[in-house]
Order: C-alpha cells, then structure tokens, then sequence
C-alpha cells in the first residue's frame, strides 16, 4: 500500500502533519476527516528504492530491523526459548540477505555462542552496542 504524507488543521485551528498507508489520496482524506482533521495537503511518498551492488550494503532496510526487534522481544517475553525465536523468525522473514543472517545467528547460539557474540558476526545488519 502507497504511504501519504499529510498536512492538516484540527478543529481547534492546530497544524499537524504526519504520515499514512492508504491504497489512495482519498482513504487518506476520508481517515483524516472521520479525526475531525481538515486535510490542507496530501502527497504520496516516493518509493523507496533498494540498489543491490554485489559485496556492497546488507540489503536490510532499518525498518525490518525495528519489525524483527518488535517480535523477538515479544516472543522472548513470552518464555520462547532464543533459538525457537530466531527460527520462527527467520522463516518468516521475507528479505532473503535478512533471514540468512538470522539463520546464520541461530546456528551460531545452538553451537554454544552467545546471542551477542552472535549479533556481532552480522555488522553489516546490526551495529555494535
């Protein structure tokens, strides 16, 4: 689906501007009316676009790492064992360059290192902490 970028006035006369999934500039129009939002403008985002030079960048956008961090906490915090996390994980990912490294993670702990140590071997994806 299409992301809107959108300027508009509430009720009260306050500029807000922010950003929506949409299949159209018109849903995005209706969504902000039904928030009492007067929409002044709205345009579609450009698209984003992935250049893949081989041996150059990792392919994962910052966005899939904040989806993947999202889940793996949830799954954590709900007493799934780190190598079920990391498996379930990998299978649904759909950025291949991203489930390999995930892959290769899980590998790495199931053969005794820790999740950290695994994490560093992926500095193209994960920065250091």
């Amino acid at each position: 689906m299409p992301m809107f970028a959108y300027v508009g006035r509430t009720r009260g006369g306050q500029t807000i501007s922010g950003e929506m999934d949409a299949p159209n500039r018109e849903a995005v129009v209706a969504q902000l009316r039904k928030q009492q939002v007067l929409a002044t403008a709205v345009k579609q985002k450009a698209k984003d676009i992935e250049i893949r030079i081989p041996g150059f960048g990792g392919g994962v956008k910052e966005k899939d790492i904040a989806v993947f961090t999202r889940q793996f906490a949830t799954m954590i915090d709900a007493g799934l064992p780190l190598v079920q996390c990391l498996e379930i994980l990998a299978s649904q990912q759909p950025n291949k360059v991203f489930r390999k490294a995930l892959q290769d993670i899980r590998q790495d702990v199931e053969g005794g290192s820790t999740f950290a140590n695994a994490l560093k071997k992926q500095p193209k994806i994960f920065s250091q902490l």
